[in-house]
């Protein structure tokens, strides 16, 4: 009992110093983990410094029976603090960085970090138990060989060390031979990849488009369409596959990690095409994740996606709230960028590059707005109080607005009173805009003055404001996407 005791102060001791030592060599990294943690701003930096030395402090205690106690009192309090804040985060649906063993190894919060913390109190916890005088063996007791402890102890701590290198070694492997496997996919020239006349990968739906309904049978065979999907209430997260796409069967382990890790928080679907005889002979699709079979590729179609792999993130309110992510690397870093937000966030998005059209404005008021419209009214930013606005960015010398706007024509005289209101930006003579005889809000704004401020990103573009007056899509171009941002087909 002595021995094992012992052996018990040892690996906590272990454990604490590289973790003090680790966030020591990152301490900018250290704040920034108390910080995402919920600390003030003022105290994040002293933390990022106080934390580290107390588990240095604690870790040193362990190594004396006299302090042992103290030592693993110490501990549990920290151990308790971090189960704690774990348990909040993913309570909320969040997953910042533990920053755990600093610049040594570290991760998102998730079960592997909570389970690992609540081993490692459970440990403190005995030594707590056993009292002050119970602490076992010192390391240089009479009568036991000093050496052998000093060998044990530094074992120990080696054991920890290779043990974390060799984490981080295997997931480097593994992300190398996934590579691997994709890089053999892409000159195998006798395997179909899908990607003629591809276009670009993320020319997709814009963030804040309507993510267009479907009808898909299951593994099963049975129908399953969007507000299906939505009956859960979870944001969904959408991966466009194929049987014949080599990437995609290398991917599927990692979807299925990924799964594990924030399945919780978002509902994972897999759309991929051909029959289910075909796919599970392929692809090794991973259980517990529903999979949805086309018959060609109409889904995928529907959304833009031509490549595949590729994956898009869509709220749980049905609008698309991330740029198409096609290829591997692509995913991995919408994935990432994924578990660092608040999915319960109506206005939940991920900016994640291959923006084309500017700054996202998605969540900033339309405020500073005072112009006039076609007929001397004023318009101020309180006109997109009360009512969705679809905000057009249209002008009478573009070739593409002008064929346009026979189905804004048609829009503006049947939308019903529950669909947004439509204010149309353009230039030019006020006579050619009033023989358009659009029924809405017209506004000639010279230069664009007003129109650029609000995200106009050329003629034809839009942007969508909800009833508050918030920008809550970033900017639609081109008629389809306009459309999209409604729902509507042109």
């Amino acid at each position: 009992m002595e021995d094992f005791l012992l052996l018990i102060r040892l690996f906590l001791a272990g454990v604490f110093l590289i973790a003090g030592v680790g966030k020591l060599l990152d301490p900018v990294g250290s704040a920034r983990a108390v910080r995402d943690f919920g600390a003030p701003e003022s105290l994040a930096g002293v933390l990022g410094y106080a934390l580290p030395f107390a588990e240095i402090v604690f870790a040193i205690c362990l190594l004396f029976p006299a302090y042992s106690w103290t030592g693993a009192a110490g501990a549990s309090i920290l151990l308790l603090g971090f189960v704690g804040g774990m348990i909040a985060q993913i309570a909320q649906g969040k997953a910042p960085d533990c920053h755990c063993f600093g610049q040594i190894h570290s991760e998102p919060v998730g079960k592997k970090s909570l389970v690992r913390n609540i081993v490692l109190l459970l440990a403190a916890g005995f030594l707590l138990v056993q009292g002050r005088t119970g602490q076992g063996a010192a390391i240089t007791d009479a009568g036991r060989d000093p050496v052998f402890f000093v060998l044990a102890a530094s074992a120990v701590l080696l054991l920890i060390v290779a043990i974390s290198y060799l984490a981080r070694i295997l997931e480097n492997q593994t992300a190398m031979d996934r590579r691997v496997e994709l890089l053999e996919a892409l000159s195998a020239g006798d395997i179909p990849q899908e990607r003629q006349n591809a276009g670009d990968p993320h020319d997709g739906l814009p963030i804040g488009a309507v993510f267009p309904d479907f009808a898909l049978g299951d593994r099963d065979g049975k129908p399953v369409s969007l507000g299906t999907l939505l009956a859960e209430r979870k944001p969904l997260l959408f991966f466009f596959v194929g049987p014949t796409c080599l990437p995609c069967r290398a991917l599927m382990p990692e979807i299925a990690e990924w799964h594990d890790e924030i399945g919780s928080k978002f509902h994972f679907v897999i759309v991929t095409s051909g029959t289910a005889e075909d796919n599970l002979a392929k692809l090794d699709l991973p259980l517990g994740i529903d999979v949805l079979f086309q018959k060609d590729r109409e889904l995928a179609e529907a959304v833009n996606s031509k490549w595949t792999p590729t994956a898009m993130f869509v709220r749980a309110d049905g609008r698309v709230a991330s740029r198409l992510a096609a290829g591997d690397a692509a995913i991995r870093d919408l994935i990432s960028r994924l578990k660092a937000i608040d999915p319960a966030d109506k206005l939940a998005h991920v900016n994640n590059g291959h923006n084309g059209h500017g700054k996202l404005r998605i969540g900033k008021p339309v405020d500073g707005v005072e112009t006039s419209d076609l007929n001397g009214r004023l318009l101020t930013s309180a006109d997109f109080i009360g009512k969705k606005t679809l905000a057009v960015f249209w002008s009478r010398t573009c070739p593409h607005c002008v064929t346009m706007m026979e189905d804004l024509q048609r829009w503006d005289r049947e939308k019903g009173p529950d669909e947004p209101n439509l204010i149309v930006f353009s230039e030019g003579d006020a006579a050619e805009h009033r023989a358009l005889g659009l029924r809405s809000t017209v506004v000639l704004d010279d230069g664009y003055k007003t129109a650029a401020r609000l995200g106009m990103q050329g003629t034809p573009s839009a942007i969508l404001i909800d009833e508050n007056g918030t920008i809550v899509s970033e900017t639609a171009i081109g008629a389809s996407n306009i459309w999209s941002l409604i729902g509507r087909k042109p």
